[in-house]
């Protein structure tokens, strides 16, 4: 059976978080359609990632019979999140917007599996793997709009995932989701409603298709 890689970065929790939400949409259907499958889960608020260190980063473009204890210390740690990149056969990020571009977590998890030769290079060896992001944001970020030029989400998670990793990437972006707590956005709940619905329902949608492919 498939196994769904499921990555959570949202400071809130599922009740006050669009993107956690909208996953969770996603997961459902997902595990609905693969009741004996594997997800495995990180959620990076409660268990972060390291950050990258300088013994962390050398590790990766060295041999392992040459690592220094901290080396090999800290290249095990990366090991662990590369490899369960590599199992996936589905990958699904909550990615919400904070200050203009991702949770700083999500950002140590990335530095920690992007490793040139291995998942980057000439053969990534995630290449192909679908991978969802849940893209929230408070406002609204569409080509058109005042804020356009602030979109720092899916720009670099687009240069991450499709050009470095080489995945099979699709977004789903639950939108102006401060709408309902700012009173100055009052007039925009309307369509902030619309985004959700569709946000979920296309999780939904797109996690029958994947399993679809996947079982085909």
């Amino acid at each position: 059976m498939a196994t769904l890689l499921h990555i959570d970065s949202s400071v809130f929790p599922t009740s006050a978080s669009a993107s956690r939400a909208v996953a969770e949409a996603f997961r459902t259907t997902w595990e609905e359609q693969h009741p004996n499958g594997t997800v495995i889960y990180r959620d990076l608020s409660a268990a972060p990632a390291p950050h990258l260190t300088a013994d962390a980063h050398t590790a990766g473009l060295s041999d392992p019979s040459e690592h220094t204890p901290g080396q090999a210390a800290a290249f095990a740690e990366r090991v662990k999140f590369i490899e369960e990149l590599e199992q996936a056969d589905a990958v699904l990020i909550g990615a919400p917007m904070y200050n203009y571009t991702i949770p700083s977590t999500l950002k140590a998890w990335l530095d920690n599996v992007i490793l040139i030769g291995r998942t980057a290079g000439a053969t990534p060896t995630a290449k192909g793997t679908p991978v969802t992001v849940i893209a929230s944001r408070g406002g609204s970020y569409e080509p058109g709009t005042p804020r356009e030029p602030y979109e720092y989400v899916r720009n670099y998670l687009t240069a991450i995932f499709a050009d470095a990793l080489g995945m099979d990437l699709e977004f789903i972006v639950p939108e102006l989701t401060m709408a309902p707590h700012n009173p100055a956005m009052s007039e925009l709940v309307p369509l902030y409603q619309a985004s959700r619905e569709k946000a979920l329902a296309d999780a939904a949608l797109k996690a029958k298709a994947l399993t679809d492919r996947l079982a085909a």
